[in-house]
């Protein structure tokens, strides 16, 4: 299957207004100005879109939008995941009729279920989707990991193409990337290692940084796919600070104030999320302000 996109894609922002709605407009400039930055996809609704404080009325407004938007420049990927199969299913049914290009699927969480559970889980959304399913692995929110076997299995469904992987144990991601050959893409969902996973066979990344420097974040991934490791190596030291600083607290807190802070006004986070303190904030600013002089 041919992937879904090579090089970076963005784990958009969900802007809203001074009342907490969504804002359209924003979304919109926001669309924009990722194409015209070399941004490689569009994800929507996913854990930096704060996806699961939006409803699903709101998912699908969104998902609609981006595909008016984007008008097939790049692909618009939903995230479509929940912790319950049922819904999941229902919510791609949805999805699919606004013309998204593909799913992002995370784990269950708070109720977890084994290897084998999940191995389930995900066929049953595959044989359900009429678009690709992205599997994504995300341990820190779900409580639960996803072993290398088991992404053998889930390479064996031809409608599971991809994997967004946020563990940082780079010696699972090799092992992964080995077991399943090209029958499973990856996408690094880890803004510190996108070198390094590239290196190792990753198709590219799904980026927080991306919001911020989205060219940058392009031409650094696409530097290391194309074998110019010592370029994006220095590229990926260069922003060491920064993404140290868009993870300072929970995202995306940092990223949406890093917004702010260049002029991208994001509007208010959704509680539980909330602003974050002065010290961080002095952080944040401080790393931005490096890049910005280079």
């Amino acid at each position: 299957m041919k992937p879904v996109f090579i090089g970076s894609g963005v784990a958009l922002i969900t802007p809203f207004d001074k009342d907490g709605k969504i804002d359209f407009k924003r979304f919109e400039k926001l669309i924009e100005y990722q194409i015209e930055n070399k941004t490689d996809a569009i994800i929507v609704c996913g854990t930096t879109g704060e996806g699961s404080t939006l409803t699903v009325y709101e998912r699908l407004n969104l998902f609609s939008r981006a595909v008016e938007i984007a008008r097939g420049r790049v692909p618009v990927i939903g995230g479509t995941g929940s912790n319950s199969t049922s819904f999941s299913l229902s919510l791609i049914r949805e999805a699919e009729k606004t013309g998204i290009d593909a799913h992002l699927s995370v784990t269950p969480y708070y109720n977890k279920t084994s290897q084998e559970g999940l191995v389930k889980h995900y066929y049953a959304l595959a044989e359900e989707a009429q678009k690709p399913i992205i599997v994504y692995n995300v341990p820190t929110r779900t409580g639960m990991n996803i072993n290398p076997e088991t992404y053998k299995k889930l390479s064996e469904h031809t409608n599971i193409c991809a994997v967004k992987e946020a563990d940082s144990n780079i010696v699972k991601l090799i092992k992964s990337i080995k077991l399943c050959g090209d029958k499973l893409d990856f996408y690094i969902g880890n803004d510190d290692m996108i070198c390094p996973a590239v290196a190792c066979g990753c198709k590219g990344v799904i980026s927080v940084l991306a919001n911020v420097m989205p060219r940058f974040t392009h031409e650094m991934t696409v530097e290391g796919i194309n074998g110019n490791t010592a370029k994006s190596r220095q590229m990926q030291m260069d922003v060491t600070d920064l993404v140290e600083a868009l993870f300072c607290d929970v995202n995306p807190i940092p990223v949406k104030n890093a917004m702010k802070i260049l002029g991208m006004d994001t509007g208010v986070l959704r509680l539980p999320l909330c602003e974050m303190s002065e010290l961080k904030e002095r952080k944040l600013k401080e790393s931005l302000e490096i890049i910005n002089n280079k």
